[in-house]
């Protein structure tokens, strides 16, 4: 299973110079994340929580410390649920991955409407370790406050992830950090961001999307030309609502192995000097094709 995440040119390059964000829950953009109902006990007043978190642990089958999901109560609320994650805002961040390589949704939402990128990660990175999926449901989950008081161990940050099935489609998996760990790089007053160093030993590929701009697929095949990442472009398929991966660069460099000059490529390829030029300009003079693949937004 691979790792992908879609992201904006500027995210892209961002991640090649080595750095990646973490970001906090409430940054998000579904309101509910880490957000469950908490049945607090009758009678009980404010409480100030002193609580311990492993970021690392995978969520545990049967689930912990839940109650059944048409339990009612006049103390069920998220109130507490809120205070939790507005602490958790101050300490932890999440990176947010998919095993999806070929989601239509995703490439509307998060790379610039077909117009970004889609990274693939090596999962079996040691920069990955502590990889949890989220849970997809249909009912929001309510939590007895005996979760969050009672247990000898760190509450297991994974066994809060859990999001409604409307977003089941991204099928989404995380890591999650201390930001004590990351780099503060901008001191905004909502959220701040913070970053880590990302080895490019991590990136196993990068596909451009159906309208990523010439100038901006050249920029990227520049960037990692003498590196191991191979590239391709994700185009529309001739039949169906598919995409048709489209192989430029194998994972070496190409001073190793030349790169695929395609009529869907050439246009990376027409300044250069030799044979690569030559064969590219080639491509977009001759192939009756070349003009109507590479009108990109």
């Amino acid at each position: 299973m691979g790792l992908y995440k879609y992201v904006s040119i500027d995210t892209l390059f961002k991640i090649l110079e080595g750095n990646i964000r973490l970001t906090q829950p409430s940054a998000f953009n579904d309101p509910f994340e880490l957000l469950p109902e908490i049945n607090i006990p009758e009678g009980l007043g404010k409480q100030d929580l002193d609580m311990r978190f492993d970021l690392m642990s995978p969520a545990r089958v049967p689930p912990v410390g839940e109650l059944p999901y048409d339990f009612q109560s006049p103390t069920c609320n998220d109130y507490t649920a809120r205070t939790i994650r507005n602490d958790l805002d101050k300490s932890i961040g999440i990176l947010c991955l998919t095993k999806n390589p070929s989601s239509i949704l995703m490439w509307s939402h998060y790379a610039e409407e077909y117009a970004g990128v889609m990274i693939e990660f090596d999962r079996d990175h040691e920069f990955f370790q502590g990889l949890f999926e989220v849970d997809y449901r249909k009912n929001r989950p309510i939590k007895d406050y005996s979760f969050f008081t009672n247990s000898e161990e760190p509450i297991r940050l994974s066994e809060l992830c859990i999001k409604p099935k409307d977003w089941e489609y991204e099928e989404e998996v995380r890591i999650a950090r201390s930001l004590a760990d990351c780099t503060l790089v901008n001191d905004s007053p909502k959220y701040p961001i913070y970053v880590q160093e990302l080895p490019i030993q991590c990136i196993k590929s990068i596909t451009f999307g159906e309208r990523t701009s010439v100038e901006n697929q050249i920029s990227i095949f520049n960037k990692v030309k003498n590196t191991n990442i191979a590239l391709s472009l994700s185009a529309i398929s001739n039949w169906g609502f598919n995409f048709r991966p489209e192989l430029i660069k194998y994972d070496i460099p190409v001073s190793e192995q030349s790169p695929v000059i395609s009529p869907r490529s050439a246009h990376i390829f027409k300044d250069l000097p030799g044979d690569f030029g030559e064969i590219a300009r080639w491509q977009i003079k001759n192939n009756r094709f070349s003009e109507v693949v590479n009108k990109t937004v």
